[in-house]
């Protein structure tokens, strides 16, 4: 069974640092997703398995990035300069099948997600 267990959100003010942490229990591609009060689920970032391929919501393009340690099974959301509208419970999720995706929909094992607050 597969599992992912989040860490490293907190509360920050604007125009501080975060980096979040999700381990799995294989190697699997990996995105990051994030849910503000009253909205909708977002996709941010996203890494797959060989770490090659980083696609990002235009929305935090050149702040955040994402990464991968393979051989500890965890992939990271290194989050700089951020905003208020960061603001979010943030969820990594894996993708057990072979395709590469953007898309919630394609991801099929969800972290327990973890708050990130961003103060002005």
């Amino acid at each position: 069974q597969v599992q992912l267990v989040e860490s490293g959100g907190g509360l920050v003010q604007a125009g501080d640092s975060l980096r979040l942490s999700c381990a799995a229990s294989g190697r699997y591609h990996m995105g990051w997703f994030r849910q503000a009060p009253a909205k909708e689920r977002e996709f941010v970032a996203a890494i797959d398995k060989r770490g090659d391929n980083t696609p990002y919501a235009d929305s935090v393009k050149g702040p955040f990035t994402s990464s991968r340690a393979n051989a500890k099974n965890t992939v990271y959301l290194q989050m700089n300069s951020l905003k208020p509208e960061d603001t979010a419970v943030y969820y990594c999720a894996a993708d057990t099948g072979l395709l590469f995706s953007t898309s919630a929909r394609q991801y099929d094992v969800w972290g327990q997600g973890t708050q990130v607050t961003v103060s002005s």
